[in-house]
């Protein structure tokens, strides 16, 4: 198994206010000691900009780059969101991922527009012409179905699944808090599952955030996300479901986290990360 890591499990995100952000320095070696061999490259700034110097920087903490998860406006007619997607892959270097999630235009997660008949037609397109565009690169693109983006819940999945020939990143936690079985997912879909994010989930807290109790923000603050093992994901069938079908990619470790201090040395995120590491290589 391929496992990876990211910084978003060590509470470094893209979403202004989300929390306090760890230095790259000290994720990076938190990385190497639980034994991932490579990372996603978190939000803009984390990670030198220059393929180069993120390549040589990664180095030296062991660690190879998978690629970058990319929020991109994809259901507007009147934005064409290649160059963004263009400017975003010009930085890919030797990482060949792009994990794309359809962004809303709004910031965080916490609220979304329900998409016209309009937007979907362009949505699907758009998706087309990423994975093309990608592929010509030599890249492979995927689509995250997020919370908070305008490709949340079984039917939006569903529909991606019909009308686009993009892969999907199988995020096994927002799946879940979105109302998709991933393990049903991982079954029926398994051809057009190209990526992996791993996270185990409180269901109960999952449940309040579909019933719209509990912002999906404050849900991770109360710690939605669990350590692999610790939630109610089935993470051993999701896995042997994967490798029966034949998945050879990345499986990434994510807990999403928000954190309100810089942990004592030794402590803090890198004890889930660590837990769900001996999990997954035991499941």
């Amino acid at each position: 198994m391929r496992i990876a890591g990211a910084p978003i499990s060590w509470g470094v995100c893209e979403v202004p206010g989300w929390g306090h952000q760890m230095a790259p320095g000290r994720v990076l070696a938190e990385m190497r000691d639980t034994g991932l061999a490579a990372t996603e490259f978190g939000p803009d700034g984390f990670l030198p900009a220059d393929p180069a110097e993120r390549s040589a920087l990664l180095a030296e903490y062991g660690l190879g780059a998978v690629g970058g998860f990319v929020p991109v406006v994809l259901h507007d007619p009147g934005h064409d969101p290649l160059p963004d997607v263009e400017r975003a892959l010009a930085g890919f270097g030797d990482a060949r991922t792009l994990v794309l999630a359809a962004a809303t235009g709004l910031d965080g997660y916490d609220q979304r527009p329900a998409l016209t008949d309009d937007g979907w037609r362009t949505l699907l397109a758009n998706l087309d012409r990423v994975a093309d565009l990608a592929a010509a690169r030599g890249l492979l693109a995927t689509l995250h179905p997020h919370v908070g983006t305008v490709v949340e819940g079984p039917a939006e999945v569903d529909r991606v699944l019909a009308g686009s020939r993009i892969g999907l990143c199988l995020d096994t936690g927002h799946l879940l808090i979105g109302g998709t079985d991933p393990l049903a997912l991982a079954r029926a879909a398994s051809g057009r599952i190209a990526h992996v994010h791993l996270k185990d989930v409180d269901a109960s807290l999952a449940a309040r955030v579909r019933a719209g109790e509990l912002a999906y923000t404050e849900a991770v603050r109360q710690g939605v996300y669990r350590p692999l093992g610790k939630g109610d994901v089935d993470i051993p069938g999701i896995v042997d479901a994967l490798a029966a079908a034949g998945y050879t990619g990345w499986y990434v470790m994510e807990q999403d986290t928000i954190l309100t201090a810089e942990p004592p040395p030794g402590t803090g995120p890198i004890d889930d990360v660590r837990t769900s590491v001996a999990f997954l290589e035991t499941a």
